[in-house]
């Protein structure tokens, strides 16, 4: 099934924005906030939108930061990439572009999984000279088991679920520990109705596949967590299956002036899970690393790229 197949649901929520991104692609996305203010460029993970980030954007922006979300290329409103290639290097690419389209303003860069897969590279490897980075559940070493999870969700029911009931019931499969909602509304910014009235996920199912090494992945990662020298907070979920304690230690030994909060009762989705927690989290750190009306505590530095990356167009995993 192509993109063109698919068509929104009622009540859908339109994008605020539109954006180029590498090769022509179009991304979208929303923004709150002062333009004015500190830009925070928020990424989501594999099979989400930029709709997981509302409740922190409306935070952000009213503490007088500008927080921009986009769908990543191949998910949500955003164009689906006409090779099929959804690798870590063009996901960091797209990011330049959003930089450039936002006025090549220095950004705080938030990322959940493939989000702060992306952030860390593109910091990591110097493409984005950021003033603060947020990674949220995720580091270079992850849990197989987690992975496992992830997959085998964004892959159940390749030919479509038969109602919103079904696409309710497989959600709540993956999140046992989010209360199930009887208004299925909400919904309808995570599927769409495909020409054989069948509901599909809203990504590319493309996202789902190409070459994945977790060994060549966690080495990218963890050289670029080595080479962090601006803010850094990791947040992980209390309930997490993709990212251990042991897994968040490893990284705060690779980056020993990293600040850590772990959120009891979140599982991989935290910002989800405890907006609250979470938006109070990143605000307080931005509150002294990247204050409204200061400076960053981090002075700028030219960006010079290390590398174009592994030579590979691997999907992140996650």
């Amino acid at each position: 099934m192509t993109a063109s197949t698919h068509t929104r649901l009622p009540g859908t929520p339109d994008p605020m924005h539109f954006w180029t991104g590498h090769g022509g692609i179009r991304l979208a996305g929303d923004s709150w906030g002062d333009p004015r203010g500190p830009l925070v460029i928020l990424q989501h993970g594999g099979g989400q939108t930029r709709h997981a980030w509302k409740g922190a954007g409306e935070t952000l922006g009213a503490a007088g930061y500008h927080a921009v979300a986009f769908d990543a290329r191949g998910h949500g409103d955003s164009d689906w990439a006409p090779d099929g290639l959804y690798g870590q290097d063009v996901m960091v690419r797209d990011l330049e572009c959003m930089v450039a389209a936002l006025g090549h303003q220095r950004p705080v860069l938030v990322g959940a999984s493939m989000g702060g897969g992306t952030s860390l590279v593109a910091v990591g490897e110097q493409h984005v000279d950021a003033t603060a980075l947020v990674l949220v559940d995720i580091a270079p070493k992850i849990e197989a088991e987690g992975v496992a999870n992830i997959q085998a969700f964004m892959t159940l029911k390749p030919d479509g679920f038969d109602s919103l009931e079904d696409v309710a019931a497989a959600i709540q499969t993956y999140q046992p520990h989010r209360k199930r909602k009887n208004n299925l509304d909400g919904l309808a910014k995570n599927v769409r109705l495909g020409d054989d009235g069948k509901y599909h996920w809203h990504w590319d199912p493309r996202f789902r596949t190409g070459t994945r090494n977790l060994g060549q992945r966690t080495a990218r990662l963890e050289a670029c967590a080595r080479n962090l020298h601006l803010p850094t907070l990791l947040v992980r979920g209390g309930l997490s299956d993709l990212l251990s304690e042991e897994g968040a230690q490893d990284f705060l030994r690779l980056c020993p002036t990293a600040e850590y909060v772990s959120v009891t009762g979140a599982g991989h989705m935290v910002a989800g899970d405890r907006n609250d927690i979470f938006a109070t989290a990143v605000i307080e750190f931005l509150g002294r690393a990247v204050p409204v009306g200061g400076q960053p505590v981090q002075p700028p530095q030219p960006v010079t790229p290390v590398g174009e990356g592994s030579g590979e167009d691997i999907v992140d995993v996650p």
